[in-house]
């Protein structure tokens, strides 16, 4: 363990561990981080990236996923095969007496003179004329008969969790994932703290078809308009819209007014900075993001005055972010780094041996 020297026993009473986390925060560390800044590459973040990381996916993962979707978008579309509640026409050429326009019944027939039931459930538009034709046959020299679909209900999908209005929704064969996601009102909002806030969550939203997840983006098909992750909705699928935390940013270091900031995405770095009354003329040109907490971090660098300048893009934040504005001087971002990880380091062992502790 890096730290003072010494080694902890394995149940730390909260008192003492309150009181080593406070010596971590005192800087008792020897200068395990004092290198330059530059020579830890990898903090640095490219930041001609629009975001700082891609749902945690890597570059495998991410070609596997790409590959899925393209295959799913070749795919043709199953035909369309009557269900019941649909609504159909059926016509006999030259026996007007023998027209039908019906509803589907929930065993899948409908009533015809000369016939009785007929079972058209589960066939497509053509097998159910066929059926129909050799069964008139019996009664009738060459019977042509056509046979229309006026309304599908059976083609639905359904959409639940933080969507404004949840249920079951018709498609057709041109539906998209956007499409049924307007048709659901888009996200449920509600009151926090006397702010309207979106519900939903689209990075940990879920596309189910047939019992198994989609690798579907829904951050790209909704808000990107990535037509690749917009995917063809199919008759059974499911999609659960999941419901966001109420979480936040936290802003401090040389900015006008440290705070922390309810979370809403997109969130955009630069614009969040500005809510904040901007950064001091003591900020240096980079400003730190801390993703995942304190107990395992991962720092970012974000030139700031690149995307001032045009050179970079802005910098969308993710929920729980730490945005760090350091001074002027590589001094303080030493410091900063040298506290931070050992205390975080620390803590992490310390809820261990507490948790231990406390279940002894």
């Amino acid at each position: 363990m890096v730290g003072c020297g010494k080694r902890f026993p394995r149940a730390v009473p909260a008192s003492l561990a309150a009181a080593l986390l406070a010596l971590a925060l005192a800087g008792c560390y020897p200068g395990r981080w004092t290198t330059n800044y530059s020579k830890a590459l990898n903090w640095d973040l490219e930041s001609s990236n629009a975001v700082l990381e891609t749902n945690g996916r890597d570059a495998e993962s991410e070609r596997k996923r790409v590959e899925f979707l393209q295959a799913l978008w070749n795919e043709e579309q199953p035909p369309y095969r009557v269900n019941p509640g649909d609504e159909i026409e059926i016509r006999v050429y030259g026996h007007n007496e023998l027209d039908v326009r019906t509803k589907v019944s929930p065993d899948g027939c409908v009533g015809m003179l000369f016939l009785g039931q007929v079972s058209v459930g589960g066939r497509t538009i053509v097998e159910a004329r066929d059926a129909i034709e050799k069964g008139l046959g019996m009664y009738i020299k060459h019977p042509v008969v056509g046979v229309t679909v006026l309304q599908v209900d059976s083609e639905t999908a359904t959409v639940s969790g933080a969507c404004a209005t949840p249920g079951l929704y018709p498609i057709s064969a041109s539906t998209r994932l956007s499409d049924v996601y307007a048709q659901a009102g888009g996200t449920a909002v509600r009151l926090f703290h006397g702010i309207s806030i979106d519900v939903a969550d689209l990075e940990h939203s879920l596309l189910i078809r047939d019992g198994k997840i989609l690798p579907v983006d829904f951050q790209r098909a909704i808000e990107h308009g990535d037509a690749l992750d917009n995917v063809l909705i199919r008759k059974g699928d499911y999609i659960f819209i999941a419901q966001r935390m109420e979480s936040s940013v936290t802003v401090c270091g040389e900015i006008l007014n440290p705070q922390k900031r309810l979370y809403q995405a997109p969130m955009g770095l630069i614009e969040t900075l500005t809510d904040c009354g901007w950064m001091l003329d003591s900020h240096w040109s980079h400003v730190i993001i801390i993703r995942d907490g304190l107990v395992d971090p991962k720092m970012y660098k974000v030139d700031v005055d690149g995307i001032l300048t045009g050179k970079c893009k802005n910098v969308y934040l993710k929920p729980n972010d730490i945005v760090y504005v350091p001074k002027d001087t590589l001094g303080e971002y030493n410091v900063f780094v040298r506290k931070l990880f050992p205390t975080a380091q620390l803590v992490n062992l310390l809820h261990a041996n507490v948790t231990a502790f406390t279940e002894e």
